[in-house]
């Protein structure tokens, strides 16, 4: 007994680091249990254009490419610190993960800009068309042709109705939208080799690597600055941690469906965000092309297949398949 104390006394500082850990992301579970499902998928939506809004902040002192280092390089030291995902990878792995980074990086830098350009609101839309292109060529139902039209409808409401949209900033938000879909396929096969968070932060780290020379250039040592690393290190906690931690549990307890309905409402709460969190105002048949957006893609997610097929969702790595295509890389 007294040698068993001895030996717990003697424990290396390395171990105690890890039993911290440990705990800390048992309370985090145990927190995150007691939230119902559709309020931790809300909350991820919600902190995804919060953390975007904000972002805007910082744009006078670092830029939209300072942004995204600084978002991206803060998110890969806290997600390295919580999944620890190492190197012992074999290349098509360590190929995998590098290609989704590249997707997330070029997704952010498209993003930011158009946020700097256009209505938060109307950024998201544009965004927003990439995974609703994927879903819509990924099925053979012909109903589905009618919620691309209302889709298509909604954006000629956003971008030729009510207030001048930059034309940059429409085609920013247009190459972000097709660099969340091409994220959304990489990250399927991605999820298939490394089923839990380490494949993430892989590629988290290496669009951080990819961001930095855009983010230097920009910025330079404004980078380094402490209120700016404050500000950034809250935007990569509502814009990165938190939605990709509340979304994984989400989808632990609701089917992908159910999930895929309530983040569909991403495009309206970016423009309610950016109306009352920024002042970004915009006409009516503008906030009718948003919804419009919505409506699409919860119609395209809510209509049943003609044709009856297996559930998947209980299939290993299918959760993680959906998580990685429906947390926005925002």
């Amino acid at each position: 007994m007294w040698h068993g104390e001895a030996r717990r006394r003697r424990r290396s500082p390395i171990s105690q680091v890890h039993t911290r850990r440990e705990r800390a992301v048992a309370a985090i579970s145990r927190g995150l249990g007691a939230v119902p499902a559709p309020g931790l998928v809300i909350g991820g939506v919600v902190g995804l254009q919060c953390g975007a809004a904000l972002a805007t902040r910082l744009y006078p002192a670092v830029g939209p490419a300072g942004v995204v280092t600084l978002r991206l390089c803060l998110a890969a030291v806290m997600l390295t610190a919580l999944w620890r995902p190492g190197l012992r990878w074999d290349r098509s792995t360590l190929g995998i993960a590098a290609a989704a980074g590249t997707l997330l990086a070029v997704h952010h830098l498209s993003y930011y800009e158009a946020v700097e350009r256009l209505p938060l609101g109307a950024a998201t839309t544009m965004e927003f068309l990439g995974p609703f292109a994927i879903a819509l060529f990924g099925s053979r139902r012909a109903t589905d042709l009618l919620w691309a039209c209302l889709a298509a409808a909604g954006v000629v409401l956003l971008s030729r109705s009510g207030i001048p949209l930059n034309a940059a900033g429409l085609a920013c938000g247009a190459l972000a939208g097709c660099c969340w879909g091409g994220y959304i396929l990489v990250g399927k096969r991605l999820v298939a080799r490394v089923p839990d968070g380490r494949g993430l932060a892989l590629a988290v780290i290496w669009g951080a690597l990819l961001s930095l020379p855009y983010g230097i250039a920009q910025a330079g040592t404004r980078l380094l600055d402490p209120a700016m690393l404050a500000l950034a290190t809250v935007v990569a906690v509502l814009s990165s941690v938190l939605p990709y931690t509340f979304h994984l549990e989400a989808l632990r307890r609701v089917p992908p469906r159910v999930f895929g309905v309530l983040t569909s409402l991403e495009p309206a709460v970016g423009a309610l965000i950016g109306l009352f969190l920024l002042g970004q105002h915009l006409a009516v048949p503008q906030w009718a092309g948003v919804t419009a957006v919505a409506l699409a893609a919860i119609g395209a997610t809510r209509t049943p297949s003609r044709a009856p097929k297996a559930d998947t969702s209980e299939r290993p790595g299918a959760k993680s398949a959906d998580l990685t295509a429906r947390t926005s890389p925002e």
